[in-house]
């Protein structure tokens, strides 16, 4: 019999299923060509959701359910509250554009994205192997459909054969590597794969050869270079409402799982996987931020911009563990999920940004379309260059803060090698800062296309100027939200 605890455990997914069940049931009876009810019904479930696990992560405690299967803990309920949230801000700006198009014929834009935030949660619940990939399986999947949702598009049609095929495979990279770590320690829990690691009697060869396929599963999963082929196209062709769906909240699980995966499970092996990440960062940062200049699509822009960004988290993940010692783990995993937080948050504002100028029959999708912003709508503009600058590390803004944290997490590691990280990340940042700041310039200096205003309805509007104000507030009170990420990263580290 289960016991009651292990129901406290995954009380926010029973509650978050039970609910996108019931949507799902209740929007078939729906005539409403806007589906307002759904909307409705959906942005209170993740209200809900976002305030308990919230109220769960303040109160600090560890839990195991299910025979050690599940944890709840602060770094997984903070990261459950951030990826509600961040759903609800990508409805309430997804939803006009995806009514212009016919998205909301079905209402599946809500029971889909309720259920992939399931399979997020599952994923930052996982304590073992198994569910933590059943849970990645439902995000995948749920993402799948979204990006083909537009079914007479032939361009997202393309990039749901493109995103499922790369899917797959990185899906079969991830499970690999976990069956070569069942096979060399006998066990699906992590903490026990922990302690069988620990004890060195496991042979150590294969271990590095099944971490090599969990580590390019995960780099997949986050979009880092060189396994970062998916993220241009499926970003580009899929509708701009999807795009932010798979670009924002699922960030914060996929990194829940590097963390679950590598730190809880396979610090032991933190001086292989750390040289691994180390690579991936490079390339990511490289690749990014090169090819971002080149780009004259805002959404491939801000895909090879994610690629380079996803580089700078990765590089916090890389300083933890310092010559066998754990000293600087808690600094360096609290950057990095400073920084992932805050990356879901710039991206956003930007990409809500695009929702709002997109209109029926045009896309909004070129750098050129942003031409003149600023005398067509200042509030927006605005918005848009608080976020690119964000983007770029420019003070006081919270992007700024983000990068400053994981470069001293670097330095603060004292060996040479990564000091050369930290130097090569800033003068990608340099690199990157241009393409940032030339969508800047159109907004404020190239001659408007349209004489036409920017209108928005009041939620989009509300909820987009807050968003502004919060990446500029963060940027000048950084504290509070750093303090909480350390504050949860010890916790788990704790366990």
């Amino acid at each position: 019999m289960i016991d009651k605890l292990s129901w406290m455990t995954i009380y926010p997914e029973t509650l978050l299923l039970a609910m996108a069940c019931i949507i799902a049931l209740v929007d078939l009876s729906t005539t409403s060509a806007r589906r307002t009810g759904t909307y409705v019904a959906t942005l209170l479930t993740l209200a809900v959701i976002a305030v308990l696990t919230g109220l769960s992560a303040a109160d600090g405690q560890t839990l195991y359910g299910f025979g050690g299967m599940v944890v709840s803990d602060p770094m997984g309920n903070w990261l459950k509250c951030f990826a509600s949230v961040a759903l609800m801000v990508t409805l309430v700006y997804g939803r006009p554009y995806a009514g212009d198009r016919g998205m909301l014929a079905g209402g599946e834009i809500f029971t889909l994205s309720m259920f992939a935030l399931v399979g997020m949660f599952v994923m930052i619940s996982g304590s073992n192997f198994l569910v933590i990939y059943l849970g990645l399986e439902l995000l995948t999947l749920s993402s799948y459909a979204l990006v083909a949702l537009r079914r007479d598009n032939a361009v997202a049609s393309e990039a749901a054969m493109k995103y499922f095929v790369l899917g797959a495979l990185a899906s079969g990279f991830l499970l690999y590597g976990l069956s070569m770590m069942y096979g060399a320690t006998g066990s699906l829990d992590i903490n026990e794969v922990f302690k069988a690691i620990a004890s060195r009697k496991v042979n150590h060869q294969v271990l590095v050869f099944g971490l090599v396929f969990i580590v390019a599963g995960l780099a997949f999963k986050v979009g880092a270079a060189p396994f970062h082929m998916w993220v241009p196209d499926v970003y580009h062709g899929a509708p701009t409402a999807v795009t932010l769906l798979i670009g924002a909240a699922p960030e914060l699980a996929a990194f829940a799982i590097i963390i679950r995966l590598l730190v809880e499970g396979l610090l032991p092996l933190a001086f292989d996987w750390q040289q691994m990440l180390a690579l991936l960062a490079i390339a990511s940062l490289l690749v990014g931020n090169l090819a971002a200049i080149a780009q004259t699509n805002l959404k491939r822009m801000l895909a090879y911009s994610t690629i380079g960004q996803m580089g700078f988290m990765l590089l916090g993940l890389v300083a933890g563990v310092v010559n066998g010692n754990t000293y600087n783990a808690q600094f360096a995993y609290s950057a990095s999920m400073f920084y992932i937080v805050t990356y879901v948050l710039t991206t956003l504002a930007s990409f809500g940004i695009i929702l709002l100028l997109a209109r029926e029959g045009f896309e909004s999708e070129e750098i050129t379309d942003l031409a003149g912003l600023n005398q067509r709508s200042p509030l927006y503009a605005g918005v848009m260059a608080v976020a690119m600058f964000s983007l770029a590390g420019v003070p006081p803004l919270v992007g700024f803060y983000a990068k400053l944290a994981v470069l001293q997490a670097l330095i603060a590691s004292g060996q040479a090698i990564y000091i050369g990280l930290a130097v090569f990340a800033v003068l990608m940042s340099l690199i990157g800062a241009f393409y940032y700041l030339r969508v800047v310039k159109v907004m404020y200096f190239d001659a408007p296309v349209t004489a036409s205003t920017v209108s928005a309805p009041r939620d989009v509007r509300t909820v987009l100027t807050l968003n502004g104000a919060l990446i500029l507030i963060l940027g000048i009170l950084p504290g509070g939200l750093m303090t909480l990420c350390a504050k949860a990263i010890v916790a788990t580290l704790a366990t």
